[in-house]
């Protein structure tokens, strides 16, 4: 498995993996929903911001991150291909692309909710705290922050 910065040409593959995974993803409902995704998709692509992880010629992974807002916007792993290491490999590259001296974002589902296990200890285990409770397309998320590489806590 490869990571690979993604391209206009993966367009298709890309939706075809996010098409898989959309029952998780909040916001994905309708096909209208889906073409907007397909148009971000394509800005993230154009700004480099959007990385893939391929298997032969499958994307098995998809990241999008944003420099500007120093925030990591979506995560997706292909069912079958879960607890690979494929997630880490996309943390991994966002991380390196973004300001580690500020706090980096994340939004998330809430504790309570089934869909946020995986996630959320990905996210702990990179360092990434609990923050506010916040809602995205209507549905109950967490924002998750990592602290700026430096940042020390204070109990004074």
């Amino acid at each position: 498995m490869q990571l690979f910065y993604g391209v206009p040409e993966d367009i298709e593959k890309w939706m075809s993996l996010v098409s898989q995974v959309r029952s998780g993803f909040p916001g994905l409902e309708t096909q209208e929903k889906l073409s907007e995704h397909r148009a971000a998709v394509l800005k993230f692509m154009r700004n480099r911001q959007a990385v893939c992880v391929k298997e032969e010629d499958e994307i098995v992974g998809v990241m999008l991150f944003s420099r500007g807002h120093n925030r990591i916007c979506c995560l997706a792993v292909a069912p079958a291909y879960r607890r690979r290491g494929i997630a880490a490999m996309l943390m991994d590259e966002a991380l390196a692309n973004l300001d580690r001296t500020k706090e980096v974002t994340v939004s998330t589902f809430r504790a309570e909710d089934e869909k946020g296990l995986a996630p959320r200890a990905l996210y702990e285990k990179y360092g990434f705290v609990a923050d506010e409770l916040i809602e995205e397309f209507d549905y109950p998320n967490q924002k998750f922050i990592l602290p700026p590489i430096g940042a020390e806590s204070r109990d004074d």
